[in-house]
């Protein structure tokens, strides 16, 4: 097994094109609705390209997305978790017993009650369960992002990435189920089953394999170049998913764009949330704030390329669910960026409570 210091992975640079996401993501939004309207019969063919419900166009892109982020993930990294059992056990707790919940809570009474006569009637149950999915995958690559940005230990932050990464294997599942149901939303148990297993399961041992063997013949050295090859495709991918689905999604936005900020609220409303129970559990539990600050962040943040997938797989390319998912898009650079800051602006209150 490597070494804590080999499997630490070296602080990331927020790149250009990751600090402006949500500004690409705005642009994806007028092109896909004007490709939408040009081109309607492309985007027919695009849909109809199904096998077990499963969009193989959409698939190859969520693969380009995601299989890239889970090279980075070294799971010999879960030999430290007994290291910082508490930060681990804050964000579990937050991760899998409080975001799935609490979206399910805040999705309901927002778009279901306070936000209903705004909305278009037939999608609400729809839009609901987008959030759903959006809250339950705990964030992967990205938290290496906002880790380093706010100086976070990058041993901690590794180690309960990769145990994330294992528990959604067994628990994205069942959990999605239960919340789905509870929603009154029909569950296509076998799609979703599918969905765990090509967005979930074979990524995950085809990034390990991958990682290995590159890692065996060359090196960290010639993995990070791997990355650093790969992390424009991943980044393509999202877009161009993100094209296709407002491209389907269009006729809709020009006819309601209130609708993407309504959905945004309970998303909001739920960053700031579990953030701040992981960030204050942790001060009450003398957790150091190195491993805080990730924690809370870890614990906000969404895993928004697996939920793109499963919503369109459950709903389809159209479907509220995966307009829900993409607004999770939107907003995570922005929002994520100022719980960054809170953290680091915080950091004196949080150390005088755990000295």
């Amino acid at each position: 097994m490597a070494s804590i210091a080999d499997a630490a992975p070296a602080k990331p640079p927020m790149s250009l094109f990751e600090r402006w996401l949500t500004l690409w993501v705005a642009l994806c939004i007028v092109v896909g609705i004007a490709l939408g309207h040009a081109a309607p019969r492309a985007f027919a063919a695009i849909a109809s390209a199904e096998m077990a419900r499963v969009n193989l166009v959409v698939a190859v892109l969520i693969w380009l997305m995601i299989v890239p982020m889970l090279l980075k993930i070294d799971f010999g990294a879960l030999g430290s978790v007994r290291r910082h059992w508490r930060g681990i056990g804050v964000t579990l707790v937050v991760n899998w017993g409080v975001k799935p919940f609490s979206m399910a809570l805040l999705g309901t009474v927002f778009l279901g009650y306070l936000f209903a006569p705004l909305l278009p009637g037939g999608n609400v149950s729809s839009y609901i369960a987008g959030l759903i999915l959006l809250a339950a995958a705990p964030c992967t690559a990205m938290v290496f992002v906002w880790s380093n940005l706010c100086d976070g230990d990058p041993t901690y932050t590794l180690s309960q990435v990769a145990l994330n990464d294992l528990l959604m294997v067994f628990l994205f599942a069942p959990l999605v189920g239960l919340l789905l149901g509870v929603a009154s939303v029909t569950v296509p148990w076998a799609t979703l089953l599918i969905s765990v297993g090509l967005y979930i399961v074979v990524p995950v041992m085809v990034a390990q394999i991958v990682r290995t063997s590159v890692i065996a013949s060359g090196g960290r050295a010639a993995l990070e170049r791997l990355l650093a090859r790969l992390g424009p495709v991943s980044l393509v991918a999202l877009l161009s998913t993100l094209i296709l689905l407002f491209g389907f999604q269009g006729e809709q936005i020009v006819r309601q764009p209130l609708v993407i900020a309504l959905i945004a609220v309970p998303i909001l409303i739920q960053v700031y949330l579990n953030a701040g129970v992981a960030y204050l559990l942790s001060r009450q539990l003398g957790v150091a704030w190195c491993v805080a600050a990730p924690a809370a962040l870890i614990g906000a943040s969404n895993f928004f390329e697996l939920a793109v997938a499963a919503a369109i797989s459950l709903f389809g390319l159209n479907s509220g669910a995966a307009l829900a998912t993409v607004v999770g898009v939107l907003v995570e650079v922005p929002v994520m960026l100022s719980v960054v800051a809170i953290a680091k602006s915080t950091r004196g209150w949080y150390e005088r409570g755990t000295a």
